[in-house]
């Protein structure tokens, strides 16, 4: 089973096979690849050309040269390019991108082997049905049909929110835009991709805390870092490429790096300084180091002054964080805290870097803001070699987040009011009162009929409660009676168990995905359940955005192999069978009746999405950008010389006003060293002028060159008349501006562009010059607390640190107090905890299903420390159960290691294909079961989700363990 295929090395265009070329003249592509075992229950080779081999002529070699096509890893999101070898439009080998300023020529397992994800034979080749418990072969066209028709059939009954729209990281921008339209159109909320349940607690966090919820500098900008702190997360294993930017900058700079994590990780064997604490204790172990800061007088104090609001409550919470109690929550040592505290302050500008160990908690919204607080008190925001480097994890997860695909806003962060809506109107040009009667209404608690429209939907966390609810708790019409989960891995979402009762209750689940994943074997359904074949990233075209906010362009590699096609081609099929297409793609233009132009969709996007600057990365800027890589500075990204002089690499967002106003991005957030026309920023004035009578703009501090040089709010058209600026606007501009909101109109919505343009011509921030937040009055906990996990193992502190009291928010009530006040730490003593492996990526289904990478990692495990291992009778590699405190329980090998600490265990969230020991090989569709089975730690992860976002609980839950 996990043999390498002789033709799947990937080196240098001399390697092309015997085969390939033999039979150039008489074999097309699709038939070669099928000839070469690279389809379900494929033909022999000797087969695909008829039982003869052809001779081979000189003239024939020469006229099949190899090409050369850039594309974008689809793996993390460092971005790295890879470089196809492709000959008769098969793609025979790869390179890294040398100059590419990101990897820099490197690639990671993952990356050096994405050719098998494209080429791969365990992948889904065509249409397919379980009919009578049996997989069936069937095409698009019955496909199509079939589902539309049930789903149609579903909304005449139950409306159109019992159909679930969930989304994917892995589309392009264009893609992951036409996805949420759809949902739009289609007439729902609910809708959701991968972000909720990694970074979702990121955005909120940071975007309350500053303006912008992303990496505010960049992996390149590391190298600039006097001193780096890693906070639940391991880059060396989930990031590997990353690492060469942190290492340079241990090696350029002499600069510390500090790792905290519960567990010992491949990133902290690279530390100077590791912190080992208690999982699901971040905030404690925060205001333990800002306890040393203050009681020092070592914070920035005129940073703070003019640039950041509410400190002094955050003092006042971190007074009662003393290294005694900071030692007893957390469990590390108080001189340990201070030795890092002095490091961080002795080596500024330090960047603060954090993953899904920070995230993937009930109460991951106050992780993120504390990390922020931690680099607002030592002065670090705004500065190269500052920031909060915050490591996305999909390819495209922040490209997908900025496009919306969401429960809770449109693309572009605007929201779901009214107004939102009514800006996403008038860029489709749309008429308003149609789009709205698209949705259900509902009656609110106050008797009013209301509009789902402008209420979020159910976050994909939560979607097997949309399913099994009693409907009169919810705030849903009905229950979700359809899922379709395109581009997603059900395995990495916790409660499996009760996730397959939830796919066993649906009328239809449809999966869309280059692979079957885990959703077509998980469940014990006869029927109602579709495959679909996307194509890979590889088969397709178009823009994606890695976590520095830099845009990069991918070139179809190969045209769709098999009978696969490309996800808005997919989106175009359904948008004809539900008979809104022409009003769908009526701005796109159109390749044929179901394939939007891809440039085309990125020039819609472009139009509207002004609020974070994806306004001016046309297609032909970031294709030119891709093509002339080795202009920019691998340090600063800005191109030296070349036909993007001055440009940042990828025009980091925001990339004000339109393309042909030139602006060159945004590398380094909040950095008023530069010109706003030239990449430098302010904080974003979201959050009003004053509070509680305290003045909420910067004081006394500008962006270069402003010729405000003060605080100021956002710009509206009324603001640009009251400085005597609207004189600089265009006739067209000022027809633009007084057809949305005449005065009212602001930098938000203003299609044309032109209050951005007059704002930056004057050097000002379009959304303003505010102060940074350190205190968010509009969520749960306004000054970010510590609280004990829903499923604790230290009784004694649920007193001091309770959590929340239960309530209802995104459609659900959700439990909080009511688990924690139940005692499941006899029972499940040992905190269990999960992460990522360098070998495989999210769910697992491509990664497992290569045979390069399934070779590296063939065994699911759980690492056990070795006292508990003895203490349990464990032996290292012996088989073991691990039960969460749920019930439901994984059997898989056990690990004997000090990487974890006593009463912690971690298990790797990649693995599926196995339930509650129960080997599922024989339930996939004949020749597509990935190479790798194994059990899902998430089948044993308990319930639990954040207060602001509805993040899945991943890091901290309570299990126990025995010998099998």
């Amino acid at each position: 089973m996990l043999r390498k295929k002789t033709n799947g090395v990937a080196r240098r265009p001399q390697r092309t096979s015997i085969l390939s070329a033999a039979a150039e003249k008489s074999v097309d592509r699709r038939t070669f690849l099928r000839g070469s075992g690279l389809a379900i229950g494929g033909l022999a080779a000797i087969g695909a050309t008829g039982g003869t081999v052809t001779q081979a002529q000189a003239q024939d070699a020469a006229n099949t040269a190899v090409q050369t096509v850039k594309s974008v890893c689809t793996h993390c999101s460092v971005g790295c390019t890879v470089v196809a070898e492709v000959q008769s439009g098969v793609w025979i080998g790869q390179e890294p991108g040398w100059d590419s300023p990101f990897n820099l020529g490197a690639h990671c397992a993952k990356g050096a082997s994405v050719r098998e994800h494209a080429h791969g034979e365990r992948r889904l080749k065509y249409p397919m049905k379980k009919e009578g418990g049996e997989w069936k072969r069937i095409s698009w066209e019955q496909a199509i049909d079939e589902i539309g028709d049930g789903m149609m059939k579903i909304r005449e009954e139950s409306g159109p929110d019992s159909v679930y729209w969930l989304g994917s990281a892995k589309h392009n921008n264009e893609q992951a835009y036409l996805f949420r339209k759809f949902a739009a159109y289609w007439g729902t909320n609910n809708v959701d991709h991968q972000a909720r349940i990694c970074h979702s607690t990121t955005v909120a966090g940071v975007a309350n805390t500053w303006g912008y919820g992303a990496m505010t500098n960049s992996y390149n900008d590391i190298h600039n870092s006097k001193a780096i702190f890693i906070i639940g997360g391991n880059p060396a294993e989930a990031h590997p490429v990353s690492l060469l930017h942190v290492l340079r900058a241990k090696e350029r700079n002499n600069a510390p790096l500090i790792v905290c994590d519960p567990r010992f990780t491949r990133t902290a064997a690279h530390a100077d300084e590791y912190v080992r604490f208690r999982p699901g204790t971040d905030v404690a172990l925060v205001w333990g180091l800002l306890w040393h800061i203050f009681e020092n007088g070592w914070e920035d104090k005129e940073f703070i002054r003019t640039r950041v609001w509410g400190m002094d409550q955050i003092r006042e919470e971190v007074r009662n964080w003393n290294p005694e109690e900071v030692e007893r929550v957390t469990g590390t040592p108080g001189s340990q805290l201070r030795r890092v505290a002095r490091t961080l302050v002795n080596n500024r500008p330090g960047t603060v870097i954090w993953c899904m160990g920070g995230t993937q908690h009930t109460n991951g919204n106050n992780n993120t803001r504390a990390y922020c607080i931690l680099q607002l008190a030592l002065g670090n925001m705004g500065t190269e070699g500052g920031g909060t480097n915050i490591f996305r994890g999909h390819d495209n997860v922040q490209g997908a987040t900025d496009l919306g695909v969401l429960s809770h806003t449109l693309p572009g962060y605007y929201g779901l009011s009214k107004g939102a809506w009514a800006h996403w109107a008038r860029v489709w040009e749309e008429d308003g009162e149609w789009l709205g009667n698209q949705f259900a209404k509902t009656t609110g608690a106050d008797g009013k009929e209301k509009s789902l429209q402008n209420l979020t939907g159910i976050p994909v966390s939560r979607w097997i409660d949309g399913v099994l609810e009693d409907p009169e708790n919810m705030d849903n019409p009905d229950k979700v009676r359809a899922m379709v989960l395109w581009g997603h891995a059900p395995n990495s979402q916790t409660r499996g168990k009760e996730m397959k009762t939830a796919m066993e209750n649906l009328d239809m689940l449809v999966v869309v995905d280059p692979y079957p994943t885990v959703s077509a074997v998980m469940q014990d359904r006869t029927d109602g359940v579709y495959l679909l074949p996307a194509c890979t990233q590889f088969e397709t075209r178009g823009s994606v955005t890695a976590s520095n906010r830099s845009f990069q362009w991918r070139d179809a590699v190969v045209a769709p192999l098999f009978e696969s096609k490309p996800d808005h081609e997919i989106m175009g099929m359904f948008a004809n069978k539900f008979g809104w297409a022409d009003r769908f793609f009526r701005n796109i233009e159109m390749e044929d009746e179901n394939t939007p132009n891809v440039e085309s969709v990125t020039r819609e996007f472009n139009k509207g999405l002004w609020t974070i600057g994806y306004t001016g990365q046309s297609p032909e800027r970031i294709k030119l950008h891709m093509a002339n890589q080795h202009t920019f500075d691998r340090t600063t990204l800005r191109a030296n010389g070349g036909p993007a002089d001055g440009d940042y690499y990828g025009l980091p967002w925001p990339c004000w006003g339109t393309a042909e106003m030139g602006h060159p991005g945004t590398p380094n957030l909040y950095d008023m060293s530069k010109r706003v026309s030239e990449g430098g920023l302010t904080f974003r004035a979201r959050f009003g002028v004053e509070r509680d009578g305290d003045n909420l703009l910067a004081e006394g501090v500008a962006s270069l060159d402003s010729e405000i040089q003060d605080g100021y709010p956002e710009f509206t058209m009324q603001m640009l008349m009251d400085l005597g600026w609207d004189g600089d606007l265009t006739d067209e501009e000022r027809a633009s501006i007084d057809a949305v909101a005449g005065p009212k109109t602001n930098w938000k919505t203003d299609l044309s562009g032109g209050i951005q343009r007059v704002a930056i011509k004057h050097e000002c921030a379009p959304f303003g010059n505010a102060k940074a937040r350190a205190v968010v009055w509009t969520f749960p906990d306004p000054i970010p607390l510590h609280r004990e996990p829903l499923y604790t193992p230290r009784r004694d502190l649920v007193e001091d640190y309770p959590t929340y009291e239960d309530r209802k928010f995104y459609r659900l009530p959700t439990m909080y107090a009511s688990i924690q006040k139940q005692d499941f730490s006899k029972d499940y003593p040992i905190v269990l905890t999960s992460g990522r492996l360098v070998e495989y990526e999210g769910g697992g289904d491509e990664t497992r299903s290569n045979p390069w990478l399934a070779e590296l990692q063939q065994d699911m495990f759980v690492e056990i420390n070795p006292r508990d291992a003895n203490n349990l009778g464990v032996r290292d590699r012996a088989q073991v159960w691990v039960e969460g405190a749920e019930g439901a329980k994984v059997k898989v090998m056990a690990m004997v290691t000090n990487r974890v600490g006593e009463g912690v265990a971690f298990m790797p969230f990649h693995f599926g294909g196995h339930f509650e020991g129960e080997d599922l090989r024989s339930k996939y569709p004949a020749g597509a079961d990935p190479y790798v089975l194994g059990e899902s730690t998430n089948t044993a992860q308990t319930y639990g989700y954040d207060s602001v976002t509805q993040m899945q609980e991943t890091k901290c839950t309570l299990c126990k363990i025995w010998a099998a």
